[in-house]
């Protein structure tokens, strides 16, 4: 466990390195971890006067710090905080809970103060936030406050970056898995960098629901099924697209069903109505030397013009 002296220097030396300021709210709030948690604190000096005063003022600090803490506890309390783990090297820590936790490391990097009382009153002050949103789209490479959202009111909050989470719950914590509890994130207005928010996923695009057809069927939709397999170079015999799935239009579907890997029994399914609808390289292709018969009947059953030799 580090001394609060020590965090405070190392803050200031990783400000030198040129790095964003988020970056070194982050290994700073990680410096802090395994310092006490201590209900309505922002940063107070672990000393017993300051213990005495936050148990005697606010009425608790977390029960495992008011059972551990050898200043404060009923089992045979002590005056000074020699041999405290809270107290290394005869060092100073500090002690917070949640939001005087994220209140402090910003404080501390960006000389910025987050406003409100609580998680609640924090989460609501829409001048503290550059950015909020829910957790589905937290962004991944920026520092975030998040929240855990109980009913109407906030009832946690910690730091976000990447899925690592540091939260003063029971002590500082680090955490290289964000939990589950989680429900919201705020980007810091003080944060340095231009953000920008996750782009909202793509809609999916609503299929058209195609029926299945086969011999015998008729209408717009055979008639269209028709059409695709001309484009795509299957006669459906001399009347073109007639919307009448007869034995030309069956053979023109098997044959295409063949081609592209399906089981060519003339039944046209979603699969085949999937290939069907692919998107294909087109050609054209010019025909010479036909008679006019021919050429009449080449435009009517694939379109194009018909311009005379000379």
């Amino acid at each position: 466990m580090k001394s609060a002296d020590y965090v405070k220097k190392q803050a200031e030396e990783l400000k030198k390195n040129g790095k964003p300021l988020q970056w070194v709210a982050w290994q700073v709030a990680l410096l802090c971890v395994g310092w006490a948690y201590v209900f309505g604190a922002r940063g107070e000096s672990c000393t017993p006067g300051n213990r005495r005063a936050f148990y005697k003022s606010k009425g608790a600090s977390h029960p495992t710090i008011r059972s551990k803490c050898q200043v404060i506890r009923a089992d045979n309390p002590k005056d000074s905080c020699v041999g405290c783990k809270w107290y290394p090297d005869k060092q100073r820590t500090l002690f917070f809970d949640c939001r005087g936790f994220t209140y402090y490391i910003l404080l501390l990097i960006f000389g910025w103060k987050l406003q409100g009382a609580g998680a609640t009153s924090q989460w609501n002050t829409k001048s503290n936030w550059k950015a909020q949103g829910e957790i589905k789209t937290v962004p991944a490479d920026t520092l975030v406050c998040l929240f855990q959202k109980k009913g109407d009111k906030m009832a946690h909050t910690g730091f976000g970056y990447g899925n690592e989470t540091v939260e003063c719950q029971n002590g500082v914590q680090h955490f290289k898995t964000r939990n589950s509890k989680w429900t919201h994130w705020g980007v810091p207005a003080c944060i340095d960098g231009t953000y920008t928010p996750p782009a909202d996923p793509p809609k999916e695009e609503n299929k058209v629901s195609k029926p299945t057809l086969k011999k015998g069927a008729s209408g717009s939709s055979v008639k269209e099924l028709q059409k695709l397999l001309i484009d795509k170079g299957y006669s459906c015999g001399s009347k073109g697209a007639d919307g009448k799935f007869g034995n030309d239009t069956l053979a023109a579907v098997k044959a295409f069903q063949k081609d592209n890997g399906l089981k060519a029994d003339g039944v046209v399914g979603s699969a085949t109505w999937d290939a069907l609808m692919k998107e294909q390289e087109l050609y054209t292709v010019t025909v010479s030397h036909v008679v006019k018969s021919v050429a009449d009947k080449i435009k009517k059953e694939y379109g194009g013009t018909i311009t005379a030799e000379k």
